[in-house]
């Protein structure tokens, strides 16, 4: 599971939609407090930041449409309370670019 930290442009087609399901997945957990992944390190740097994470679906749900792409499962705003930045990081910024230039995909994280 991981939620990017990085700009929603520079994300390849696949973590694009990966990361808007496994969005869905961590908000459902949060939210619904279900306990799968529920001590997972991206579950717990979100807790409390349930308004970023939010924020966060949204941009991706920007780019997406951007794209061409339909999107039919918006989440509940009245849910999105906490903090509404998120300062914690399993992966500094510039270690997540390093990941994504790592990987064999069309990300763009320059």
């Amino acid at each position: 599971m991981r939620i990017w930290d990085l700009e929603p442009t520079i994300l390849c087609r696949k973590h694009l939609l990966g990361e808007h399901r496994e969005l869905h997945a961590l908000w459902n957990i949060l939210t619904q407090n279900k306990k799968g992944y529920r001590n997972h390190p991206e579950t717990k740097r979100w807790e409390g930041r349930l308004k970023a994470l939010y924020d966060r679906h949204e941009k991706i749900v920007t780019e997406m449409k951007k794209r061409g792409y339909n999107h039919r499962s918006e989440l509940d705003e009245t849910l999105a309370t906490g903090a509404s930045n998120q300062d914690r990081f399993i992966d500094s910024i510039e270690e997540q670019k390093q990941i994504l230039k790592r990987k064999d995909c069309d990300c763009r994280p320059y």
